[in-house]
Order: C-alpha cells, then structure tokens, then sequence
C-alpha cells in the first residue's frame, strides 16, 4: 500500500499538559498523512494550545466540540472528516511516545491485518487489580472466541473498511471493548502487538479506584448489550 494516505484521530479533553508533545512527535511519522485533533469540548487550556499549533502544522485539523460529547463522539466527528485509507486512534496524553504509532500502522499497510491493537508495556507503578481488564477479556472472548491481551487499548490502527458499517461507538470506558467485538464480528483480522507507548495512568487511591469502578460498569454493560444482540 505504498503511498497510502492515513489519518490521524487523536480526541482531547482537559489535555493541557500532553497534547503539544503529542501532535509534535506525531507530526514526525513519515506517512502521507492528515492529523485530526477533536477538542471534546476541553475546560482548560487545551483549545488555546490548539489554536497555536493549527497555523504552523498544515497537515494539522482541529474539531472543536462546544460540549464534552464523550471519546466515542468524539472518535466519531475525526472518522467523518477524515480522508485516509487508513485509521489510526491514537490517546491525546501519549506525549512524545505517539511516534511509536508506525509500528502500529506499518502491519495495517504491509499486511494482511485489518486492525492492530496496542499492547503497552508494562509500569512500576501500581495500579488496579485487574479486574476490568480480566471481564473485558472473558466477555471478548465468550462472544467472539478471541482471546485478547489489550482488550482496554484505545491505541488501534485499521483499514477505513472496518469503520463502514459501525455509525456509533459505545459510551463511556466500554467504547474499546465494544469496538474490538464489533470489528471481529464483521469478520476482520485483529492483531495485537506490543508497543512502547506510555501516558497517565491511575493509581491505588481514592479517585483510582473510582475511576476503575466506573470503567467497570461501562465494560459490563457494554458485554452485555453486545452478548444480547449476539444471541
């Protein structure tokens, strides 16, 4: 696919201290390429870091949403703008780690794979205890068979054909796992692979664990309105 056009969806809310770092280093992958930042309607200083970055970077488009819509919204409006063959959703916080993103295209390009799926290494710090993670990959896996070691990775490259028939993502911390259960049960290839990319992470406190048990429940209900149309 030489000379394949890819565009670039990166979705930002209240990302002051990441975003710059991130739209730079992206802007230095090789690809023709086009980068589409949607501002999910950002309370701080976000939208003003934008608006500098826009005239200097004219591959560089910002969305701004007047109203924080929620990432799959946001996904959303990028893949309607968007003119490339290929897809990449790349996290607003990755900083200068979203050049690691070729090693993710590159398969999507070179071959026969229609959505990779980043694997993050693995951090000192602490975190959860694994249980979104482990629900997320039990209910993956008990609708599609697929036994998936990222099934919360929101770094994933794919052929604008997997994108064809789903008009909408899932809300709130389900959006990955319903997208990766979607994309499987039209019949695509899904590959997994191990990139060092590196953004915010929670930890064992009060508002980690909060956070955790939102996801939770978005994973749940997600597993299970998808199990439900499976049947």
């Amino acid at each position: 696919m030489t000379g394949t056009f890819v565009s670039i969806i990166i979705p930002a809310f209240n990302e002051e201290k990441y975003i710059e770092k991130t739209i730079r280093s992206v802007m230095e992958l090789s690809y023709q390429k086009e980068v589409i930042v949607v501002d999910d309607g950002s309370q701080d200083n976000t939208k003003k870091i934008l608006s500098l970055l826009e005239p200097i970077y004219k591959e560089l488009q910002v969305i701004s949403l007047e109203h924080n819509q929620g990432k799959g919204q946001a996904l959303m409006q990028g893949v309607k703008r968007a003119k490339g063959e290929i897809l990449v959703f790349l996290d607003a916080d990755l900083g200068e780690t979203s050049r690691y993103a070729t090693n993710l295209i590159d398969p999507v390009m070179q071959q026969n794979i229609d959505m990779t799926i980043a694997i993050l290494p693995k951090t000192k710090k602490k975190a959860g205890f694994g249980l979104v993670k482990g629900l997320a990959q039990k209910g993956i896996y008990k609708i599609t068979g697929f036994k998936s070691m990222a099934p919360l990775s929101g770094q994933r490259v794919m052929k604008r054909d997997v994108m064809t028939n789903i008009d909408r993502l899932d809300k709130g911390f389900g959006i990955e796992v319903g997208l990766t259960i979607d994309v499987l049960k039209q019949g695509f290839q899904i590959q997994e692979v191990e990139i060092p990319f590196s953004h915010r992470e929670t930890g064992r406190d009060l508002q980690g664990f909060i956070h955790r048990g939102k996801e939770f429940i978005d994973v749940f209900i997600t597993l299970v309105g998808k199990w439900r149309m499976s049947e």
